[in-house]
């Protein structure tokens, strides 16, 4: 994670987007009176969305958690499709 101020990251823009696209970093910009944002890939963000909606919905959070438990017991079955 970089943090960087508000007039750094605008002269450097470019090469901040590339870092957080090719290089999965997250870039936390700094701003007067901790108005701080982050700048982060579309996929990430998609990503987060996704786990969001999945642990704010008991039914997916439960398969999700049951799913978990049994790989853990390694109470898993492999399927032929």
């Amino acid at each position: 994670m970089l943090a960087v101020n508000y007039s750094n990251a605008r002269e450097n823009l470019k090469t901040y987007c590339d870092k957080v696209n090719d290089n999965n970093e997250t870039v936390i910009i700094t701003r007067k009176d901790n108005k701080n944002v982050v700048l982060i890939s579309q996929d990430e963000y998609n990503n987060m969305l996704e786990n969001i909606k999945i642990l704010k919905d008991p039914k997916y959070f439960i398969k999700l958690y049951n799913s978990i438990k049994e790989l853990e017991n390694n109470d898993v079955k492999q399927i032929s499709i």
